[in-house]
């Protein structure tokens, strides 16, 4: 007679089984770990290993598994560099990324927490386009609409889209912005207040724009560091006193950096020289 026959598994092989996981999980880690290791240029052999704690052997074996697949390159006397394989990767995954459909969720988030209209633009040439728009809870009106192109000057959307350009270029901006029509504002107020806003990392939008309506907004980057687009607040001034801006502040900078981590962003500010003045 023959004996029944069971599905269940050894302790033994179960034991292997997640051995052998285990091990597979590491070694795609170290290889993780080995083409981070090159992102500042080529690295030689011994540099890798000792840099990563792994031996010559170990170190090598993973770089040339990474080399079969195009992830990475080996020049002699040089050491190990990206590939060509990374370089597809970054151009699809930068296809792949919409600034808005990345924002979305944190904006809804923003706009729940705040009860106010919240905006995401980027810049397009002279202006600040509006991509998107999530209005608040409260009975304010805003005027603005998905498409919008306006002034980079007079809004805090547009200021903080200029966060990065050099001061010496500003007066320009304005008066171009003055020309098309934006608000006569004096020049000297304006240019120490987008110096705080610099520094900050912030702007605001004093009714300069709109009556009555005032903003708070703060730059998004990208893997490069960056501006690509920007977010802001926006409500009417009777909710929007000094003391509210300030705090709404490290919300909105907040979101804006959750958004621009998701979009590549690593955190680090390194902007290239911008001759400002």
């Amino acid at each position: 007679m023959r004996k029944p026959t069971s599905n269940a598994v050894s302790p033994d092989h179960a034991s292997d089984k997640g051995a052998r996981t285990a091990s597979g999980s590491q070694t795609l880690l170290r290889g993780l770990d080995v083409i981070e290791a090159v992102v500042n240029g080529p690295v030689p052999l011994a540099e890798l290993a000792s840099g990563l704690g792994l031996t010559r052997s170990t170190a090598h074996r993973l770089a040339t598994a990474l080399i079969e697949r195009r992830y990475l390159t080996f020049t002699p006397r040089l050491g190990y560099q990206f590939g060509p394989k990374l370089l597809e990767l970054g151009f699809a995954a930068q296809r792949q990324t919409d600034i808005v459909q990345v924002a979305r969720p944190h904006l809804e988030e923003l706009a729940a927490q705040t009860e106010d209209t919240v905006h995401i633009g980027v810049r397009d040439h002279d202006r600040a386009l509006y991509l998107d728009k999530i209005s608040g809870r409260r009975r304010v009106e805003i005027s603005s609409r998905i498409g919008d192109r306006q002034p980079l000057t007079a809004t805090g959307l547009g200021k903080a889209l200029l966060l990065d350009d050099p001061s010496a270029d500003w007066a320009q901006l304005v008066a171009e912005d003055r020309r098309a029509g934006a608000r006569e504002i004096d020049y000297a107020t304006w240019a120490t207040r987008m110096q705080a806003y610099v520094a900050d990392g912030f702007a605001y939008d004093l009714e300069e724009n709109e009556d009555l309506i005032r903003c708070v907004a703060a730059p998004l980057r990208d893997a490069s560091s960056r501006i690509v687009g920007a977010i802001s607040v926006s409500s009417a001034a009777q909710y929007m006193d000094d003391d509210r801006m300030a705090r709404l502040a490290g919300e909105v900078r907040d979101t804006a950096i959750a958004i621009s981590r998701d979009l590549g962003w690593s955190g680090s500010k390194e902007k290239p020289d911008m001759g400002a003045a």
